[in-house]
């Protein structure tokens, strides 16, 4: 790993997650978590701040650099939260440990997020649910376009990041069916900033 991927990412990363609309969609649906929680992709922690007193959270990212900033956050919130720096797509826990799953502009990143979201299955309870908020491919097809153009570029730039996954047919594909779906794009460039939200339960 580079000078950049190590060093200088997590920072920029860290930075760019922190604007307004995302904080408020964090705000918004978050709070909706219960019992156990699964996180995947929790990154620099900044979820958690609004969960609710009483979750056990565990937190699942490969980026130990991420996770630094990550444990002074559930500090701050006085939260509950285990830190396990593995991938998604192979997450050492038993069956239907969780009764919820948060992911939060991850699927974008993780490299096979078919395989992460049939993991996120198997670990949730029959009655449980998914909380996700993503980004991803743009209906209008010229900004569809531009995102095909710049993902390769993007991609290396972002760690890892892809502009034009389509988070509703992954879960759709991977055994959840959408309990609720909000799109839309919110503020920002519109090659990385039409967004998929909502609730995915078990099918």
């Amino acid at each position: 790993m580079g000078f950049y991927d190590k060093y200088l990412l997590p920072r920029l990363l860290n930075l760019a997650m922190k604007a307004p609309e995302m904080t408020r969609l964090r705000r918004q649906l978050v709070p909706l978590a219960s019992g156990r929680v699964l996180e995947i992709g929790v990154g620099s922690g900044l979820n958690l701040p609004f969960y609710t007193q009483g979750v056990q959270v565990t937190g699942v990212d490969p980026s130990l650099e991420l996770q630094h900033y990550a444990r002074e956050m559930a500090g701050q919130a006085q939260l509950d939260v285990e830190f396990l720096a593995v991938s998604a797509e192979a997450i050492p826990l038993a069956d239907q440990t969780f009764d919820t799953a948060v992911v939060t502009w991850s699927l974008c990143t993780i490299p096979d997020p078919n395989a992460a979201l049939r993991e996120v299955r198997r670990l949730l309870k029959p009655k449980g649910k998914l909380i996700f908020i993503e980004h991803g491919e743009s209906p209008e097809p010229s900004i569809a376009a531009w995102q095909r153009r710049i993902n390769p570029a993007w991609n290396k730039l972002a760690g890892g990041c892809h502009l034009n996954r389509r988070p509703d047919h992954s879960l759709l594909a991977n055994g959840f069916k959408l309990a609720d779906l909000t799109e839309g794009y919110i503020p920002g460039p519109r090659i990385a900033t039409y967004s998929y939200r909502g609730i995915a339960t078990i099918a």
